[in-house]
């Protein structure tokens, strides 16, 4: 599988609490579209969200996010890691 990140933005503001509480959101149906989301970073000042994730693809994890009520504005694929 792939890995991609996404990014949220307009999220200024943003707890540690409400990003555990929206990961687990991702986590609890991930599963229903062969996607894991494998860690969330935050910039409350800012308001971008970053996650990183396995995935079959952008489509798969954006309809997750859609489905627990918070779209990625951006998801891209990440081919290269050391």
């Amino acid at each position: 599988m792939a890995k991609f990140m996404d990014v949220h933005h307009g999220m200024t503001g943003i707890t540690g609490e409400q990003l555990r509480m929206a990961h687990q959101a991702d986590l609890a149906i991930e599963g229903e579209e062969g996607v894991h989301f494998e860690q969330a970073w935050a910039d409350p000042e800012s308001g971008t969200v970053y996650c990183l994730s396995e995935a079959p693809s952008k489509e798969a994890v954006q309809r997750v996010h859609e489905r627990t009520g918070h779209p990625a504005d951006e998801v891209h694929p990440v081919p290269i890691a050391v």
